[in-house]
């Protein structure tokens, strides 16, 4: 986390307003860890992009995808999905995601500015998700969790595809790692990333254009580079 530039000496109440201002200036929220009380707001100097018009779908995933050997939904259980994310693994022993994270992205789904995409076993349990934030026509995805092989995924190319129907034009991905590479993920300096998000921000998309639960058919249909 060498990129946090600001560590506020006292926590700031993550109200919908204040996010929304927050992300439209490019900066986000994190703690230290779960049990930490305190949050920190987070410039990156080079900034992830999945840019919507290039994504990849691996061979491998488009076969698992198109045998809907899962259920996938929307906002159907938004505070799980973070608290999923938030909860401790063996491969990441810590989060950066703390209560008052998730009292502020709550209030936030609850005015239609955070969304959830959650996958379920065929017994109904949730073994992958992942969340953001959704203003204007850009997205600002946050975290994402798996309990099972490619549950995060397959979440993460549902998200796309309803991202594409729904005419949004920007996937944040805050910071660019090897694993998001692999789909297509690019970074930025900070500010070439600015004068992208602010004309973005502006425009009209819409998170519910599709149904709420997309088919693994769809989903291909709308991601086109697989190798």
């Amino acid at each position: 986390m060498s990129d946090r530039h600001d560590h506020p000496t006292r926590r700031p109440s993550l109200t919908p307003a204040l996010l929304i201002k927050a992300y439209s200036m490019g900066v986000f929220p994190m703690a230290d860890a779960a049990d930490d009380p305190d949050v920190f707001w987070v410039e990156p100097k080079r900034r992830g992009l999945l840019p919507l018009d290039i994504v990849h779908c691996p061979k491998r995933l488009a076969r698992t995808i198109r045998q809907d050997k899962v259920r996938v939904t929307t906002d159907a259980c938004f505070e799980p999905v973070m608290r999923a994310c938030a909860a401790e693994r063996p491969i990441r022993p810590s989060t950066w995601i703390n209560q008052e994270i998730i009292d502020g992205y709550c209030a936030l789904h609850k005015v239609g500015h955070a969304h959830s995409v959650e996958v379920w076993s065929l017994d109904d349990e949730l073994i992958g998700g992942l969340y953001g934030v959704s203003i204007g026509a850009a997205f600002f995805g946050e975290s994402m969790f798996s309990t099972q092989t490619d549950a995060s995924k397959i979440a993460l190319m549902h998200l796309i595809a309803r991202l594409k129907i729904g005419h949004y034009q920007l996937l944040d991905t805050q910071f660019f790692t090897d694993h998001l590479g692999q789909f297509g993920a690019v970074e930025m300096p900070q500010d070439a990333y600015l004068d992208q998000l602010a004309p973005v921000l502006a425009a009209s998309a819409s998170f519910t254009a599709a149904p709420s639960s997309l088919d693994g058919a769809t989903v291909l249909q709308s991601i086109t580079q697989t190798s």
